[in-house]
Parts: structure tokens; sequence; C-alpha cells
């Protein structure tokens, strides 16, 4: 398959994480005077400035802000070089808040061990993100901060080239924005790898998404201003995500099984192509409804739709994996239908479909699942799994291309 391998050189930017129970890096030597200059360049910042950070490591004890200001790029020397560390950080909510500023660009610099979210841009047009490291030092902890590269409600997202390392919600986080592209990225020991969530237009490929929970994830949620539609993950590396899920009990991401390569939860319009499934011990792909979630008492909103519609699952590359899934439910379900050491297939999903839009028995033609090559289980949770099964014609069917992405930056 063409183009599915990713470049060696992404490989070798990536900057290992350990497991939990380390201890957050040693930053005793570490500048503690440069904080105080960075903090008035960005409380002095003009439309157009270039805040240059010099290579060092910096300890920066408060919360960084930028709002309402356009045109600011803020640039270190090297993601390896240029450490911004929040471990001893006294006050505010985030490692670096920008609101409300257009034409935005972070780049070549990490930020470490925040106290919350470490990188988070609301509400803001054209926004790049290069060159970014973000890491908890002390690996999967259910202490580490939720987000670590997390634009919200923003339009025209460029990120790519970074790192995501132990956030204990997603890495990398895109939600309820417009016309996205998340790019050559390395995203490990995360809850959930990469993440799309309410968001529209979104491209998602050359990728790696190793060692999280969950390595790829495309959300539709309730109770948020505005639906998702049309996302497409191609072209990624999805292996080994087979970290034990350390979210914070309550959130969504709290559910999803460790061994979860790609999931689906809710979303419309959604397809995945051309990419590499290696090693994920409970589902390459799984696609879920609302009602699959954990927060099904959850009373919905009157226009949101619970159910994964339109989805497309081309051909990708799939090796080992599902042999092991997590929780006892699906352990049983696994060994019952295929023995003891049989697997799932390759996609999963939980059989439950809107009443409402049957025709005939089946979905309209545009709303409906297809799965190319590969066998589909059928986990029939709306009947108790009373009746889960193989299938492979139902989900034979196609669906028109969604079209690229094409940022106007």
């Amino acid at each position: 398959m063409a183009g599915l391998r990713i470049s060696i050189c992404i490989l070798a930017a990536a900057l290992l994480a350990g497991c939990g129970g380390e201890q957050t890096r040693d930053v005793s030597g570490f500048d503690r005077d440069y904080q105080q200059t960075l903090m008035e360049q960005l409380l002095d910042a003009q439309p157009g400035t270039v805040i240059e950070i010099p290579a060092g490591e910096f300890i920066i004890e408060r919360g960084l802000s930028l709002s309402g200001v356009d045109g600011v790029t803020i640039r270190g020397a090297g993601a390896d070089v240029t450490i911004l560390s929040f471990a001893e950080q006294r006050q505010g909510a985030e490692g670096l808040l920008v609101s409300g500023s257009d034409d935005f660009t972070i780049e070549n610099l990490a930020i470490e061990d925040t106290i919350g979210d470490a990188l988070k841009i609301t509400d803001g047009t054209n926004i790049v993100i290069r060159g970014v490291r973000v890491e908890w030092t002390n690996g999967p902890s259910t202490e580490n901060g939720a987000y670590a590269i997390y634009p919200v409600q923003s339009e025209n997202i460029l990120i790519e080239n970074s790192i995501a390392i132990g956030a204990s919600d997603a890495g990398i986080y895109v939600g309820q924005s417009d016309t996205i592209i998340v790019r050559n990225n390395i995203a490990e020991y995360n809850v959930a790898g990469i993440e799309i969530e309410n968001s529209r237009n979104a491209d998602v490929y050359a990728n790696i998404a190793r060692h999280n929970t969950g390595g790829i994830l495309v959300f539709d949620m309730p109770h948020l201003p505005r639906p998702g539609f049309g996302t497409r993950v191609f072209n990624n590396e999805v292996h080994e995500n087979n970290t034990a899920n350390f979210g914070h009990a309550g959130t969504p991401v709290a559910g999803v099984p460790a061994g979860t390569g790609i999931l689906i939860n809710s979303g419309d319009g959604v397809e995945i192509y051309d990419n590499l499934l290696r090693d994920n011990r409970t589902g390459h792909v799984i696609i879920s409804s609302f009602f699959s979630s954990g927060f099904e008492n959850l009373e919905l909103n009157s226009d949101y739709d619970p159910y994964p519609e339109s989805i497309w699952v081309g051909p990708n590359v799939y090796e080992g994996g599902g042999g092991n899934p997590d929780g006892l439910e699906l352990q049983a379900m696994r060994i019952a239908m295929f023995g003891p050491t049989g697997r799932f297939p390759p996609v999963i999903w939980d059989g439950y479909v809107d009443p409402d839009k049957m025709v005939d028995g089946a979905l309209p033609a545009e709303q409906r699942l297809c799965v190319e090559g590969v066998d589909v289980l059928n986990a029939d949770l709306p009947n108790d799994a009373s009746n889960a099964r193989v299938e492979s014609e139902t989900f034979r069917c196609t669906l028109p291309r969604l079209s690229p992405v094409e940022l106007e930056l």
C-alpha cells in the first residue's frame, strides 16, 4: 500500500517515555530567571510579534497566556533544546492558554509537566502548532494534565511534527472546530493518542499512535454546541495501544478499553483507510454508539444523534491484535465465539442502529457502515450480546468519498 509506512525521520524525532512509577524530571539546574522575560513578552505582544525563546531549560511557575492579539509567533530553538518546565507550577490552570488570537503559530519547543492542560488554544482562526513536544515526564498517571495539545472552538488548524506523551485524557485533541489537519505527529502513553471530537472536516494522517489506551478516537458527544462530520483517518501507524486506562473516572475516555486501535463513538462521516494497525489487543477498529459509552443514563439533548453513521472502513493492513481484549465480558465473548486462542475480527461494531431511519430493514445507502475486505464482529449489545456474530457481506457497500481538507493559512 503506497505511502503507508511513516518516514524514518519522524521516528527518529520521538523521545521515548517511560511507563508509570517514574519520577518527574529533575529540574534543580533549570533557569529560574527567564520566566519573567517570557511573561513580559506575552503581555507586551502586538500584532505580528515574534517571540524567540532561546535554547535552554526554563522553570515556569505560573500559567502563561496570550489573549486577543493576532499574528503572534512563539518560536523555540527545537523541541529537544528549548524546554519550558512547569514541574513547579504554583498558579494557573494551563501551561499556555491562547484565546481569541488569530494567525497564531507556536513551534520548536517543549512544554513539560503542567498541572492541567499543557497547550490550550481557543476561539482562534489560522492556528499552526509545529514541532512542539508536550510531555509529563513521570509517565502515564491519572495525576497528569488532561490534554497535551488542545485547540478547541477554532478554525483552520494545522498540527504537525509534534509529540504528545502522558496525557490523562488526550495527547492531541481537537474539539468543536472546523478545517483541521493533524499530520506527522507521535502520540504515545496517553489515554487517547489523537482525538477529534464534535468537529468538521478533519484529516488525520501520517501519524504514529502507539502505547496509548486508544490510538485514534473520533467522538461526537452530547451537550456541545455543534455536531461533527467528515473525518478522514488514513496512512497512520496505530500499534500496541495497550496501556491500562488511567483516565479520570467519569470522563468519556475513562471507558475506552485498553487495546483499542481506532475508535469511533457516535461519529458520522468517517473514513478509515490505508492505516497499519498492529497488536492492539482488544480491537483494531471499534465502531460504537453513545449507548456503549458508559454514559447511557445521561439525558441527551434533542438534536443529538447518538448513532455512528456514514462510516467507511477501507483497505488497511491488520496484524495481530484482538486476542486479549480488555474486560471480563469481552474476554468471555472472545472465548465463546472463537475459542481460547481465537481473535476478534479486525472490526468490531456494537450493533446499535437508529430504528427511526431504517427503510426495509436497512439504513439508507448514504448512512450505512461499509467495511472492505475483512469480517466484522456484530457484538449485538442492544440485546445484551445474545446474538453476537461475525458478518461480512452485510457491510460490503460503498459511500461517496470525503474531500481532502484544504487549509487557508
